[in-house]
């Protein structure tokens, strides 16, 4: 039975690291990652004060941006001057016929 937890465990981690796009919740702070490994420029635009693109840092192989923790919140990716929508949870449409993905704080990080 140790042998299968240990399995289990094993195999989850591998997935986690092969995702696209994943979070961490740090104290007052959200922490997200993307793994798009050939991308030379990232930005992450949010609803958090109004879809202003900020750059991501590129960080041990993916892309890292940091956010305030707390509120919900609607979100793209721009990679390489293209609009980015990774794998989510929960997506919403908006206004110019697109989708964005929405961070809920309730909710457990991708």
């Amino acid at each position: 039975m140790k042998c299968l937890g240990l399995f289990v465990v094993t195999v989850m981690t591998l997935l986690a690291g092969c995702a696209t796009h994943y979070c961490k919740q740090e104290r007052d702070t959200l922490v997200l990652y993307l793994n798009k490994p050939g991308a030379q420029q990232v930005f992450l635009a949010s609803s958090l004060d109004g879809f202003e693109p900020h750059q991501a840092r590129h960080l041990d192989g993916r892309w890292v941006v940091v956010l305030p923790s707390g509120d919900q919140f609607r979100y793209y990716y721009v990679v390489d001057d293209k609009i980015f929508l990774p794998p989510c949870k929960i997506r919403e449409s908006d206004d110019f016929g697109s989708e964005n993905c929405v961070f809920d704080p309730q909710l457990p990080c991708f």
